[in-house]
């Protein structure tokens, strides 16, 4: 029996109604349908006197989702579909996103288009967009702490934010650098639409194999965003005397101590999106962020001539 997966935000009851409807949809179409929360992939944030909270990646998987799943729907917006992304990506399947948030940059459809989209799925008819996500890990002197799935980027940082500080950083062979900033942020091309934007790093098509770092409010005109393969493993460690924060994808995180390092490199787990047609990065900048819109009028060239 052909099975299915639902990954829903339970903090918004319209999400939840919908899950139960299309879990209704499915089943009567002879298709076995099984459904989590979004809570599995919020792994959460230390606390003072316990820094650290270690779960295995592999171990965030769903209980009732495995790789005989045709596909999964994640039901939310974007912080669902990156909570989704770390729950499922172990398994290497495919996830139709929905919107139910408000910018929904990363989702696919709409609440009121998901009848005519899942239908278009189980008969195969959508592509697959591969994107690369990158494992962010926390070790001290004894041994591995933390770690967690990026779809969109790590930031490392003081308390307060606006603090300097100094980060001694190297990537895959090269020699360290230091870099006195506010905090840095490592991002996939998928978080380069994210808060590495607002922090003034490019936008990168999602198909590009490269990382990007950006200091926070560097300290140096020196000090810009760094694009780079990401085949490099990249090292931070905090030239600090008190601890930073360790914040992934925005809703996962821990304390740093200055005998602590982040390591950084890309997964072997992709996200895999499933696209209805073929995907259109630039359409998607154009009516998400506005990039390319004329903000004044042309000239008219037939009047110049």
């Amino acid at each position: 029996m052909p099975k299915v997966g639902i990954i829903y935000n339970d903090a918004k009851p319209v999400a939840e109604r919908v899950g139960l409807d299309m879990k209704s949809w499915l089943e009567k179409r002879g298709i076995q349908t099984v459904m989590a929360t979004g809570n599995g992939g919020i792994l959460g944030y230390g606390k003072p006197d316990a820094p650290v909270c270690h779960t295995l990646i592999e171990s965030l998987v769903p209980i009732g989702f495995d790789r005989d799943l045709m596909f999964v729907v994640a039901l939310g917006g974007d912080g669902t579909v990156l909570s989704a992304c770390r729950q499922i990506a172990p398994l290497g399947l495919p996830v139709l996103n929905v919107n139910t948030g408000h910018m929904g940059f990363l989702t696919e459809t709409y609440l009121t288009d998901w009848e005519e989209a899942v239908s278009q799925i189980v008969e195969g008819n959508y592509v697959v967009e591969q994107r690369s996500m990158m494992t962010v890990r926390v070790y001290d002197s004894q041994g591995l702490l933390w770690e967690a799935l990026s779809l969109n980027e790590m930031v490392l940082h003081r308390e307060p934010l606006t603090s300097m500080c100094h980060f001694e950083v190297q990537i895959g062979r090269h020699l360290p650098v230091d870099i006195a900033a506010d905090g840095v942020i490592i991002s996939t091309p998928t978080g380069s639409t994210a808060y590495a934007l607002s922090a003034g790093g490019p936008v990168i098509e999602p198909g590009i194999p490269v990382f990007q770092l950006i200091p926070i409010c560097a300290h140096s005109m020196a000090s810009r965003a760094l694009v780079f393969a990401n085949t490099e493993k990249v090292i931070v460690t905090p030239a600090n005397r008190h601890r930073l924060v360790l914040v992934v994808d925005g809703n996962a995180g821990c304390y740093i101590y200055p005998d602590y390092r982040v390591e950084v490199e890309r997964s072997q787990y992709p996200a895999r999106f499933i696209r209805l047609q073929k995907g259109e990065f630039f359409k998607v900048l154009r009516e998400k962020l506005g990039w390319g819109l004329p903000h004044i009028s042309k000239p008219n060239l037939g009047e110049l001539a």
